[in-house]
Formats: C-alpha cells, structure tokens, sequence
C-alpha cells in the first residue's frame, strides 16, 4: 500500500465533523431545555448557539492526521501479529496497541 497516494476524503471528514457537531449541538439543547430550532444566527447570537464549522486548511489537517493515526495504528498492530507468527491483524492486535498509540498522539 502506497501511504503518500492513500487519503481519506475531506467531505467525509467534513460531513463526520457536522454529524457530532449537530448531535452535541441538539444535546446541549436538550440539556438546557431551549428548543434548538427557536435560536436564530445573528450578530448578538451568543457562542454557543452559532453553527460549528470548518475552513479547508483545517479539514486538510484533520484529514492528514487521521490518515498518520491509522498508518501507525496497523503498522503497530502489524508488529503484534507478526511476533506472533500470524499473517492477519485481527482485533485483539489492535486492543493491544490503542492505548499506547492513544497517549502518543
């Protein structure tokens, strides 16, 4: 696998980032009992209630960090499986490695 050619897409990312953003947006709502859909955007708009986005160069950037996250990740979990004399990651491999690859990054 070519690791420079291997991306993931930035309007998958970008679209992965609104879905959380609305799910914590409606929760926080839900917490604090206003009805989300009353809040309208606007100059006296508190931070809060404004819509979460974000521009390309970030979306860029998460991209390529995922994309190191994940590299690293089977290259570890690679590491695991082959000391153990098997050809294929499986789960249990990556268990072994996530905490550690975690508190790296």
């Amino acid at each position: 696998m070519d690791n420079a050619n291997t991306r993931f897409d930035p309007d998958l990312i970008h679209a992965i980032f609104k879905l959380v953003w609305s799910r914590t947006a409606l929760e926080r709502e839900k917490n604090e009992g206003a009805d989300p859909l009353e809040c309208e955007v606007g100059a006296a708009t508190s931070k809060k209630n404004r819509p979460t986005s974000a521009n390309a160069n970030a979306l860029k950037l998460s991209c390529e960090l995922l994309r190191v996250f994940v590299i690293e990740a089977v290259e570890r979990a690679a590491t695991i499986a082959e000391a153990e004399g098997v050809n294929k990651i499986e789960a249990t491999h990556l268990e072994r490695i996530l905490p550690q690859l975690l508190l790296d990054f």
